[in-house]
Formats: structure tokens, sequence, C-alpha cells
């Protein structure tokens, strides 16, 4: 599986506006210092969050972006979604949608349970979470696998 670059600006973007939630607006130029973002780029993905109803937009002096509800209640997968669709999908396609015939017939419940795996990791974790440095019990633990660090 591969994240894109614009799901993890995306993702960064929202921890800084978690970070900042009890302040008032967050500038998309602060954001895109702050994390490194070019910053064209982050106002194309703050928009598609704003039209996703993750975040919310104030024009003027003081104006800026901030999270649309609490940063618990939005998940690293309602992110992900917003800015590029279907968690997993396979050459476009979301699972259920395929079909495999003769010895790749086996390969949909393979691509179903790592969907199925992806959904549990990312919907179970909140931006507060990250925002927080307290993953979910879960999580933490699958990076205390012994080759969870390496390159295979």
């Amino acid at each position: 599986m591969r994240i894109s670059a614009r799901a993890d600006y995306a993702v960064r973007a929202a921890l800084e506006l978690a970070a900042a939630q009890e302040g008032g607006p967050v500038k998309a130029e602060a954001i895109a210092d702050a994390q490194d973002i070019p910053h064209k780029f982050l106002e194309g993905i703050l928009n598609d969050m704003r039209r996703g109803g993750l975040v919310l937009s104030q024009r003027g002096g003081n104006g800026g972006y901030r999270l649309a509800r609490p940063a618990r209640s939005i998940s690293i997968a309602d992110v992900v979604r917003v800015v590029d669709g279907p968690l997993v999908s396979v050459r476009g396609v979301r699972p259920p949608d395929l079909s495999y015939t003769g010895p790749a017939q086996s390969l949909l419940p393979l691509w179903i349970a790592l969907r199925s795996n992806v959904r549990e990791i990312l919907e179970g974790v909140t931006l507060a979470d990250v925002a927080s440095s307290h993953l979910p019990a879960e999580v933490s633990a699958l990076t205390r696998a012994p080759d969870a660090w390496t390159n295979p």
C-alpha cells in the first residue's frame, strides 16, 4: 500500500489544525511552513478538506483554517478519504467490485482482508491520538513487531 504525498500532507495539515484547535484559525502559510509543504499544493488540499467537511475556512486578516469538529472525532481514514478517495483500491477499483478467475480467484479475499486491516487501523486512530502522541495500544503493538521497522 502506498500513501500519496497528498494524503501525507493532508494528515500533517490536519494535525497542525488539531494542535491549534483551542486557538483561532491557522493560516495556510503557517501550516505550510511548519510542515514543509508546498503552499500552493496545500491550498488545494485544504480546499478539498473544506469541501469534505473536515475544515472550515475564515477570510480576512484573522482568517485561516480550523477543524470543523473536534480532533477526537476525525479519524486518519476520514482525512485520507477526503483527499484520495477509497483507502484501498486495485487499479482504481474497490475490492468488492473486482472478480478473478482460475488461480487468481483467491486474490479477492486477500484484497478484502487488506482493506479490512487498513480500515481497522486508520479508522481507529484519530487526529487527537496522533497530535497527543498517544496511539491506540493495538497500533503501538504493531510497531513493536521485530520486522516492523525494516525494509524487506
